[in-house]
């Protein structure tokens, strides 16, 4: 089987692994076809984006022990939908993203030159 690729052409990187991240829980952005919310794009996430996500539906800041998952606080990476990270930026309040770590399939919902916009460490 193929490495994974990420959006600029290399091997997918790891997310992270503390939280436990990805569709599959294996600390990457990996994807596939039981992947419908397409979990690709890795951020590091703000106390900004978390409001909006709770505000959208999707607390990712509550443990929820019952799924093993102990809650998203700033600083966290997380591999997000790339639907969500696009309306995350149209709302101005885009995480971060991890492009050595964001999954090649991002590029069908979301244009390289946006994830560069927001890309980690990015100098202006």
């Amino acid at each position: 089987m193929d490495p994974a690729l990420n959006v600029l052409g290399g091997r997918l990187e790891s997310c992270s692994t503390a939280p436990m991240t990805g569709f599959f829980r294996d600390g990457c952005c990996n994807t596939g076809p039981e992947d419908t919310g397409r979990h690709t794009v890795c951020v590091i996430v703000t106390a900004e984006f978390l409001a909006l996500s709770k505000y959208l539906g999707n607390d990712l800041s509550t443990p929820r022990p019952e799924f093993r998952f102990s809650g998203l606080k700033p600083g966290d990476r997380w591999c997000l939908c790339a639907a969500r990270f696009l309306q995350a930026a149209q709302e101005f309040a885009a995480p971060e993203v991890v492009l050595a770590a964001t999954h090649a399939r991002t590029l069908d919902i979301v244009p390289l030159a946006l994830l560069q916009a927001h890309a980690a460490g990015r100098k202006d």
